[in-house]
């Protein structure tokens, strides 16, 4: 089982970035997908969810990201825009499943990709 994310790169504040996270070995149709971030010296933060018909999203980046998926596909997206230095981070996709539709909680999801790395020049 593996989630493979990729898309970071280099952008100016304003810009846009769109992550994707291609799963393998499974498939996550009936699994949260959630994008968490991490900053150096900081804890991972929840950045967005998505399970069926539904999307969640921290206050953070609500207006600005939006969360996708492709289950034919078995690829979740994360559109970024109107990015923000503040944004700069690895991001990170995840799945899990619980009795919640999603949690912000990094510890519900279950399998982990590795990080992409966004940097966002001021």
């Amino acid at each position: 089982v593996q989630l493979q994310a990729s898309g970071g790169g280099l952008v100016q504040a304003g810009g846009s970035l769109r992550l994707s996270c291609a799963a393998s070995g499974r498939t996550f149709s009936n699994y949260a997908m959630g994008w968490f971030r991490q900053s150096p010296g900081k804890e991972r933060e929840f950045v967005a969810a998505i399970n069926g018909g539904s999307q969640y999203y921290a206050d953070s980046v609500k207006g600005r990201f939006t969360i996708s998926r492709d289950k034919a596909k078995n690829t979740v997206y994360l559109q970024m825009n109107s990015l923000k230095p503040e944004d700069t981070a690895d991001y990170y996709c995840a799945a899990g499943r619980g009795s919640s539709l999603y949690s912000p909680a990094p510890d519900w999801y279950d399998y982990w990709g590795q990080g992409t790395h966004v940097t966002v020049s001021s």
